[in-house]
């Protein structure tokens, strides 16, 4: 996709980090764009704000891990603008703590919105994105989708694991088959200064609270450090986004450098037995989180 100016572009989780900043990009390169977040008040937020830049925005409140929601908003996008050109999935959550404490209704949620809502939407918005001259998806996964190892992430690194996996296969059949026209991306952020470690404020009343849990408490406190010192900022990345997109690239990495090494300890791992180090005990590469 030459250019975004014009086009429709539909992005979750776009109240805050990662996605807000996608958001703002989109619309100041002359994008109409249409902005999906669970959180209603900080949604309207922002949508005015972006609309206070000269940019042409509307807000959809939608719960990605709700297929009801996504359908939602695919219909209130064709109606507002007729047409669809950009997808961006960057809405997520964490919540996690060690494997026997976790609930299965905590594997719900995580899943539910990383996993199954960037699969939900892909499902829903492909065939009206095929309809376009041109078109171009982005699902956000993450570092973690390339590195294991996180005390009482499992939920977030599986559901990671399976964004990278889903993205991965799709781009090959749209381009060697079905619709070539429209390009994919896997973003994979590093750390980036955002709420991810937060993101139980929109936990369901239903998830039982991990966020007093001890071990939590200090991954958590290794990662705000670590975001401290070697975090980007969601600025930054959609910058990233946005490139990815007019250039068609399918890797967008915030930490190229660490992304990659750690999935080359994966592969030590699987030709010499030596496993991967936590992040959590790799300062210097850094713990992994998203939007």
């Amino acid at each position: 996709m030459k250019t975004v100016t014009g086009r429709v572009a539909v992005v979750s989780g776009a109240a805050s980090g990662i996605g807000r900043a996608t958001a703002d990009r989109l619309a100041a390169a002359g994008a109409k764009v249409v902005m999906a977040d669970v959180e209603a008040s900080a949604l309207a937020t922002a949508v005015d704000e972006v609309r206070a830049t000269g940019g042409e925005a509307i807000g959809v409140r939608t719960d990605v891990s709700r297929v009801e929601d996504v359908e939602a908003l695919a219909q209130r996008t064709l109606d507002e603008y007729g047409a669809v050109h950009i997808l961006c999935n960057i809405a997520g959550v964490e919540g996690g703590a060690p494997f026997g404490e976790l609930s299965r209704r905590t594997w719900e949620w995580v899943m539910g919105v990383n996993f199954w809502g960037t699969l939900d939407a892909c499902r829903v918005f492909l065939p009206h994105l095929i309809a376009q001259d041109e078109a171009h998806i982005v699902n956000c996964a993450s570092m973690a989708g390339f590195a294991t190892g996180l005390p009482t992430f499992h939920p977030y690194v599986s559901s990671k694991f399976a964004v990278v996996g889903m993205t991965e296969n799709l781009e090959v059949e749209l381009r060697t088959s079905t619709a070539p026209h429209v390009g994919v991306s896997l973003l994979s952020p590093g750390l980036v200064k955002t709420n991810m470690n937060k993101s139980e404020r929109n936990r369901p009343t239903d998830v039982p609270a991990t966020d007093t849990q001890d071990l939590r408490r200090q991954v958590h406190a290794t990662i705000d450090a670590q975001t401290e010192k070697f975090g980007v900022t969601p600025d930054h990345v959609a910058d990233l986004v946005l490139a990815g997109i007019t250039e068609n690239r399918f890797h967008i990495l915030t930490h190229p450098e660490q992304t990659i090494a750690a999935f080359r300890s994966r592969l030590a791992w699987m030709e010499d037995g030596t496993p991967p180090r936590s992040p959590a005990d790799a300062p210097d590469v850094g713990a992994p989180a998203s939007s």
